[in-house]
């Protein structure tokens, strides 16, 4: 079993802002260049993503939702909401990043791989089943994780978001679930508004969803301590099964949309916390790139974040 696999592909840039948008197609291949430029790939599988099916998608959107987006394209829309736009190939982008997860799923739970990176986009993690928001067209890891319970009948699945904005999407679509842990650190109160200590998940989900909200110019040593004092013990608790992480590198200091203070460096301590409580419990991880908007910073971030995860 190899260590560490890529999923990838140009068709991401068919899904290109039709005005200034920090949601871009340079986000991922700058990162890919980046990985390139140092080798990575020599020992490293770079996989094409599968578009996830329309059925995919209705694991965990509704058929409003999907309709939505698909006329919205059709109709030649350009948002979707004060945020999200849209193009004429953006359902198959979306389609792309949702399947490259659910590839990633097959990959790590067929053994082939301890952990696989999806560098694919748009992003997911705050679109909530209804609605799509925030950059966000379809929410990529949770249609993954919805795909494990069906294909693979897993009940304890564990969701560490660390975007620097709350992941409202997810908590969303499995508030009410004891199947999916949603664990979330992020700026507070900052975009989308949701996030607090007091919103714990619902009936069957009580308990499930633990946030952790933080203060402009929180350091890597705060983040550091929670996942070392918190964040692994509530998952020894919980049993994972498997560990996906939403993967936004924009709590990073020179972020332009986000004013906190983390290093590449830090991104790879979290990672390595997290490592080596998967190795010890022999779980697999898949990481999903969500945010980050300074193409350097989030190039090194990546690089950083996968290199730890090839060790």
């Amino acid at each position: 079993m190899k260590n560490l696999a890529v999923i990838y592909s140009e068709e991401h840039v068919k899904h290109s802002p039709p005005f200034s948008h920090p949601e871009r197609p340079e986000r991922v291949s700058s990162v890919y260049n980046f990985l390139k430029d140092k080798n990575f790939f020599s020992n490293v599988d770079l996989i094409n993503p599968v578009g996830a099916t329309k059925e995919d998608i209705l694991r965990v959107h509704t058929y409003d939702h999907y309709e939505f987006v698909n006329q919205s394209i059709i109709k030649g829309k350009n948002l979707l909401d004060g945020d999200t736009y849209i193009v004429k190939d953006s359902l198959t982008a979306a389609l792309l990043s949702a399947g490259g997860v659910i590839k990633a799923v097959d990959l790590v739970l067929g053994n082939s791989y301890k952990s696989v990176f999806s560098l694919m986009r748009p992003p997911g993690h705050h679109a909530e089943s209804k609605k799509p928001m925030g950059f966000c067209i379809f929410n990529n890891i949770s249609i993954a994780a919805r795909y494990v319970q069906d294909k693979y009948n897993l009940e304890r699945i564990a969701i560490i978001d660390w975007d620097v904005h709350h992941g409202n999407g997810t908590q969303e679509i499995f508030y009410n679930s004891s199947k999916v842990f949603f664990i979330s650190l992020h700026q507070y109160p900052f975009y989308p508004g949701t996030g607090s200590e007091n919103e714990s998940g619902n009936g069957e989900g009580e308990g499930f969803t633990l946030n952790f909200p933080l203060p402009a110019g929180t350091s890597g040593e705060s983040y550091f301590r929670i996942f070392k004092e918190n964040i692994i013990k509530a998952l020894i608790n919980y049993n994972s099964q498997l560990l996906f992480i939403s993967a936004g590198f924009d709590a990073h200091k020179y972020d332009p949309l986000a004013n906190m203070k983390l290093t590449e460096d830090d991104f790879a301590d979290m990672t390595k916390v997290i490592k080596d409580f998967a190795d010890k419990k022999n779980i697999k991880i898949i990481s999903v790139l969500e945010g980050g908007y300074n193409l350097d910073a989030l190039s090194a971030s990546v690089y950083s974040h996968l290199s730890v995860l090839n060790e």
